[in-house]
């Protein structure tokens, strides 16, 4: 009989707390992103430690996760970039346009939305 398990894929633990941490901060990377650029334009290495930061270190954004959101939002138009010289070196400083705050505006009503579900699960008792 042949096996209904794709060949080479390992089947996900879904009792693992990684990874269920892992898909959470993945998702929510990119909300932060745009919540630290709420504040004020930041290059990229002081987004990845004000997320930290804001985050206790729940939410790390790693340069292979921050630059290519930071890519992202810039090509849809939610962010600007310049470039600023400080000793010597040239450094992009990212900006929120009107459309990323929009897009922060958004977002912040859609996760208390499932926040709101979640609570609403983790109180209702379970039928047994």
């Amino acid at each position: 009989m042949a096996s209904t398990k794709p060949a080479g894929r390992a089947s996900v633990d879904y009792t693992d707390r990684l990874y269920w941490s892992g898909i959470i901060k993945m998702s929510l990377s990119k909300f932060f992103i745009l919540g630290m650029l709420q504040k004020r334009p930041m290059h990229g290495y002081e987004i990845a430690r004000e997320v930290e930061s804001a985050t206790q270190g729940c939410c790390a954004p790693t340069e292979g996760s921050l630059y290519p959101a930071l890519r992202e939002f810039e090509q849809g138009g939610y962010v600007t970039a310049h470039t600023e010289t400080v000793a010597g070196r040239g450094r992009k400083v990212y900006s929120l346009t009107d459309k990323g705050h929009k897009a922060f505006d958004v977002a912040v009503e859609a996760w208390l939305e499932v926040a709101e579900h979640i609570v609403r699960q983790k109180q209702e008792p379970a039928p047994r």
